[in-house]
């Protein structure tokens, strides 16, 4: 499990095809103190790590992964939010998030108000009905609140702060992001739908 607030954002050093994909990330983390087999949230992605040394850890995604999110386009040089997985005790700043990625959502206008951003986002109809004004998401791995739905579009009022220290500050229009709705929305959903049947 994560929360949504990223604490590192990582450089795509490598990417090898040995059946999975193999990802080597390099961070300002000791990386040697991770252990193999962590979980790391890498653009709001799990992934699991495989090898690590000193300045960066090596993770691998499956066909399946990089089918259902961006990682198949991801490219060298790329830089990746981050976040390493909740331990109990620790603070809850954002929202609980999986790092089970639900679908896409794209990019359609960026306009700075203020100190902020204010982004508008589309998404497949399937996910829209996951998604309502105040509610929680997570875009990349950052846990964010939905300012307003229209149809299968939404918007988010971003920071400066966020916009600094996450991906959101080389955020352009028509750019896919890696979405996962809120998990209580999931189940109350699925609740709605086993009281119809």
């Amino acid at each position: 499990m994560f929360t949504g607030i990223i604490t590192a954002i990582g450089c795509l050093e490598a990417i090898t095809d040995k059946g999975d994909r193999l990802l080597r990330i390099s961070c300002d983390w000791d990386c040697a103190a991770i252990d193999i087999g962590a979980s790391i949230a890498c653009s709001g992605i799990c992934l699991t790590v495989i090898d690590r040394q000193d300045h960066w850890f090596e993770v691998a995604a499956s066909a399946e992964t990089m089918a259902v999110t961006t990682l198949g386009s991801w490219q060298q040089g790329d830089r990746i939010n981050l976040e390493r997985a909740l331990c109990l005790g620790d603070e809850l700043g954002g929202h609980i998030v999986s790092g089970h990625v639900d679908g896409l959502a794209v990019i359609t206008s960026i306009t700075p108000a203020g100190d902020s951003h204010v982004v508008w986002l589309e998404v497949p109809q399937s996910l829209a009905k996951f998604v309502a004004p105040k509610g929680s998401i997570a875009l990349d791995g950052v846990s964010l609140t939905v300012n307003a739905v229209k149809g299968n579009a939404f918007s988010l009022n971003i920071i400066q702060h966020s916009w600094d220290v996450t991906g959101w500050g080389q955020a352009v229009v028509g750019q896919k992001m890696n979405m996962e709705i809120d998990m209580l929305a999931r189940y109350v959903a699925r609740l709605a739908a086993f009281d119809k049947d």
